[in-house]
């Protein structure tokens, strides 16, 4: 898989590859990919509460 890469902190990643693997996840990978599938697919169907989302970014230091 090539193109853009999306950085995360350590303790994240590691907090990824143990919920990957209790899923039955085979890799980090995948399971961000499907957890991020899941949350376009939940936007893109206007299930989204803007702003219940700015809040949600607002808690942690996206926006101010």
């Amino acid at each position: 898989m090539f193109g853009p890469k999306i950085k995360v902190e350590k303790e994240m990643y590691e907090q990824l590859g143990t919920c990957a693997r209790a899923a039955g996840y085979s890799s980090v990978e995948e399971f961000v990919m499907h957890a991020l599938q899941k949350e376009i697919d939940r936007i893109s169907k206007g299930d989204v509460d803007m702003g219940e989302t700015k809040k949600r970014l607002e808690g942690l230091g996206y926006i101010s």
